[in-house]
C-alpha cells in the first residue's frame, strides 16, 4: 500500500468514497514484452469484465458545472471508477468513464464534445491492450496521457511513454499523487481549444473583464480606467484567472501556479489573497468561491 502526507489509498475520502477500490493486486512480474502484458488486475486480484449492457456505451460520473476540467478514464473495472470518479469529482473535474478503448477512441474523437484536458489510461483493457489504445490516441489528439497500471517494470513504462503518454502511474497509488501529476502535465499543455497562449504576456492587447482591463506586458490593472495597486502575488492570481474566465481553477492548482509550491499551508495565503483582490478592485463579485474546489472569474453580466 502506498503512504503519503495526505493519507494512504485505502482510508476514505473526503467524500465518503471508498479508496480501497482504487487498490490493486500485485504488479506483474517485470521481463515480458509489453505489447504482451498480463491485464491490470481489479481489486481483490479478479479482472474487472465489461457487462453486454454497459460495453460499447461511454457513461458520465459526474456532470460538472460549466468550466470545470473535463477528464476521460479508461478503466474497465467498475468499482476502481467509481471510487476514483468521487475523488477527482471533489477536486474539480468532470469526469466521463470509457470501459474500453473503442469506447475512449469514440469519445475523443473531434466535434464529439467538449475537448478534454487530460486522459487515464488503464493498460488492461478488455477489447485491446492499453499501449495499442494510447498510439491510437495520439493519431486523434494531443491531449495529455496519464498511463495508470499494475504493470511496474522498467520496460513497460518506457514503452509507454515512447508511444506518447505524458505520465505513468503504477498501482497502487495515493490519489493526492495522482492529482499532483494531472495537475502537472495539464499545466505543460496548451489548452485543445485555444484558449490559454503558451506566452499570453506577448499578446497584442489587454485582458478585458467588463470593467476590468489586465495589461500583462505592464502588470499594470485598471478598473473603469483607474489604476489599482496590486502586490505581484495579487496580480498573478487575477491574470491566471482573466486568461480564463468562467473556468473553475482548483486551489491546488492556484497554488502551485502562483506560489510554486504545494504546501498545503499556502490555502490560508490563498484566501487572503483572493479576498484583498474583491476589496481593491471593489468588486466582490468578480471572483466567484467554488465551495469545496476553488476559484473562478465571473464576468460582470451587461
Amino acid at each position: 500500500m502506498a503512504h503519503a502526507g495526505h493519507g494512504a489509498v485505502g482510508r476514505a475520502d473526503e467524500g465518503g468514497a471508498p479508496l480501497a477500490a482504487l487498490r490493486t493486486g500485485p504488479a506483474p512480474r517485470a521481463g515480458g514484452a509489453p505489447g504482451n502484458a498480463p491485464r491490470d488486475p481489479a481489486p481483490g486480484g479478479h479482472e474487472g469484465r465489461a457487462s453486454g449492457a454497459e460495453s460499447g456505451r461511454v457513461r458520465e460520473h459526474h456532470r460538472g458545472r460549466a468550466g470545470l476540467m473535463r477528464l476521460l478514464l479508461v478503466e474497465d473495472d467498475n468499482h476502481v471508477a467509481a471510487a476514483l470518479s468521487a475523488v477527482l469529482a471533489r477536486h474539480g473535474f468532470q469526469v466521463t468513464h470509457a470501459r474500453n478503448g473503442e469506447e475512449a477512441l469514440r469519445a475523443l474523437l473531434p466535434g464529439e464534445s467538449d475537448p478534454f484536458s487530460v486522459v487515464l489510461l488503464d493498460l488492461g483493457l478488455p477489447d485491446q491492450d492499453g499501449f495499442e489504445v494510447c498510439g491510437r490516441i495520439r493519431k486523434l489528439t494531443s491531449t495529455p496521457v496519464i498511463m495508470v497500471t499494475a504493470r511496474a517494470d522498467v520496460r513497460s513504462r518506457i514503452h509507454g511513454l515512447n508511444l506518447g503518454a505524458d505520465d505513468y502511474v503504477v498501482k497502487p497509488y495515493d490519489p493526492m499523487e495522482l492529482l499532483a501529476r494531472i495537475h502537472a502535465v495539464s499545466r505543460r499543455t496548451v489548452p485543445a481549444d485555444g484558449a490559454a497562449d503558451e506566452h499570453p504576456e506577448e499578446s497584442t492587447g489587454p485582458l478585458l473583464i467588463g470593467p476590468v482591463s489586465i495589461e500583462l506586458s505592464t502588470r499594470q490593472v485598471r478598473v473603469d480606467g483607474a489604476v489599482v495597486s496590486l502586490t505581484r502575488k495579487e496580480f498573478d492570481l487575477l491574470a491566471l484567472l482573466a486568461k480564463r474566465p468562467g473556468v473553475v481553477f482548483r486551489r491546488e492548482q492556484i497554488i502551485s501556479d502562483v506560489w510554486r509550491t504545494s504546501w498545503e499551508g499556502t490555502g490560508r495565503t490563498l484566501e487572503v489573497h483572493v479576498a484583498s483582490l474583491r476589496s481593491k478592485l471593489r468588486m466582490p463579485a468578480l471572483i466567484e468561491t467554488v465551495r469545496g474546489v476553488g476559484y473562478r472569474l465571473v464576468a460582470p453580466a451587461v
